[in-house]
């Protein structure tokens, strides 16, 4: 009998250490995860529908190559609805690439503090399954500069870095996540967290840094496209101390400013050398309703590891042309997208709120005076074409100007709507200096331009024209003089007659040379 009882005690004794022992597992593992806050609001909760998602944003990206190794994303935090198709236009470019660790720095929105905090957990869930967090990373970060710590307070609400989680799941393979909330805007705490970043990565461990955040906030259409084309400008320039000077004086609004601005110098110390923005929007393209709208914009940064790998893209340009003089006057790719997107923007601005947009350009090559058209096609038709053969004004200046121009008076077309744009495309054409010929024999078809002048009368034609119609020289210069001058046929073999020629380095959106 006493045995029975002992034998029922032991028993029964370790029935209850086992449900204790489980229940404090079970109690230090969910101390160890970070359970989804937004789930259900920024994003679907169920886990099928936050896939289909996801997996229709990236399909609606064509896929693309991009020049130098990925270091860097900006990408917006508002709910999927609004701005999940603007942030797969970044993560469409990461499917495919490696990284052992994705560092996400989010503002906080609902609790105040100086520098930035880091969370004391070993795991990430959202409804697409449970990712580690780099706790070894994470600790050399904090013990870096006592500003920064953890602090786990500011995540119990917060949705910034939350929203950035799913999209990685569905474009990586086998990463870990180091979150970081940043606190009060300061430029100062910037430079702090962006070396105690850079200080802690390995050699050997490959990571991309994310900034999440929107853009300007509740303006109408007209003046957020205004204010958000200012700051992709000084993003896409990678001026740094431009962004927050314009931070500074409220022209440039980025809930996100301390992660951006904390990005761009980490990537930039690990060697980063260019932002491309990948896609802008804000919330009224979305409801169509347009007084009070959000910003959103994905940008990419890249940058090369090797030196050697700079030397060989370089080399490599500079072979195309063995002309030192011509070649000192081509744009490159980074100055020909630059101009691409002034005139772009330029239509979307003015067409919307008839004010010529203004932008931040330092690079000298842009603010040079050169001569150049804007042309506009649409369903592969000519739409509109004008511009200046001698600039006049710099040549960021005279892009924006002439896209105006074609678009609302070239007198063969009616004016270009704002409902038309997306059907748009876009050419540019700079131009090199005139140089005026005596021998028709040195006009070299498909390269150059020509000009015909006679008294008050004159007619350009654009070296892309030969191409475009297959003419023989003469026939060229007897249509310039015939269609465009007002001259006889023949008016080019005066001797009166003035022949200038020039060449120009032509671009699209459409077909990027």
């Amino acid at each position: 009998m006493n045995n029975k009882i002992i034998i029922f005690t032991m028993i029964t004794g370790l029935f209850f250490f086992s449900i204790f022992a489980c229940a404090r597992e079970d109690k230090e593992m969910f101390g160890f995860i970070h359970h989804p806050v937004v789930a259900g609001k920024f994003y679907p909760r169920s886990k099928e529908k936050l896939q289909a998602m996801i997996e229709r944003f990236l399909r609606n990206v064509s896929s693309e190559k991009i020049e130098g190794e990925i270091m860097g994303l900006i990408s917006p935090h508002a709910g999927y609805v609004y701005s999940g198709q603007v942030a797969a236009f970044g993560y469409k470019f990461l499917e495919g690439q490696h990284f052992d660790t994705v560092i996400i720095l989010g503002p906080s929105h609902y609790v105040h503090f100086k520098g930035a905090a880091l969370l004391d957990k070993k795991y990430w869930e959202t409804p697409l399954g449970v990712i580690n967090v780099d706790t070894v990373l994470a600790r050399s970060i904090v013990n870096k500069n006592e500003n920064i710590r953890y602090f786990e307070e500011p995540y119990q609400k917060e949705h910034s870095i939350e929203v950035q989680i799913p999209f990685l799941q569905k474009v990586l393979k086998e990463f870990k996540i180091v979150p970081v909330l940043t606190g009060t805007y300061n430029p100062d705490d910037c430079r702090i967290l962006a070396k105690a970043i850079v200080d802690s990565i390995p050699p050997e461990k490959k990571v991309l840094l994310i900034a999440s955040t929107d853009l300007s906030h509740y303006h109408v259409y007209g003046k957020a496209c205004l204010m958000d084309g200012l700051t992709i400008n000084l993003l896409e320039d990678y001026d740094i101390e431009g962004l927050i000077k314009h931070i500074e004086k409220r022209d440039c609004e980025l809930c996100g400013a301390a992660g951006v601005v904390t990005v761009m110098e980490s990537c930039k110390s690990l060697g980063a050398k260019k932002i491309k923005l990948l896609k802008y929007a804000n919330s009224g393209d979305v409801t169509k309703k347009r007084n009070r709208v959000v910003g959103y914009s994905s940008l990419i940064i890249t940058g090369f590891s090797s030196p050697d790998k700079t030397k060989s893209e370089t080399v490599k340009k500079k072979n195309l042309n063995n002309d030192k003089k011509e070649e000192k006057m081509l744009l490159n790719e980074l100055q020909k997208e630059k101009l691409l997107k002034i005139a772009r923007r330029t239509l979307e601005t003015y067409l919307a709120t008839k004010v010529k947009p203004d932008f931040q350009i330092k690079d000298e090559i842009l603010n040079e005076k050169r001569g150049s058209f804007v042309t506009l096609h649409k369903n592969n038709k000519l739409r509109g074409c004008i511009g200046n053969i001698v600039g006049r004004k710099v040549l960021w200046k005279t892009i924006r100007d002439m896209a105006i121009e074609s678009a609302l008076n070239d007198t063969r077309f009616s004016p270009v709507t704002e409902e038309e744009l997306n059907q748009i495309d876009i050419e540019i054409s700079v131009l090199t200096p005139l140089e005026r010929v005596e021998d028709v024999e040195k006009i070299v078809m498909g390269k150059h331009g020509v000009i015909i002048k006679k008294g008050f009368r004159q007619g350009v034609f654009l070296p892309q024209v030969a191409d475009e119609t297959g003419w023989s020289r003469e026939e060229f210069l007897s249509a310039l003089c015939s269609h465009k001058a007002g001259l006889p046929a023949d008016a080019w073999k005066d001797k009166d007659v003035e022949i200038y020629i020039f060449s120009a380095q032509v671009f699209g959106e459409k077909n990027k040379d």
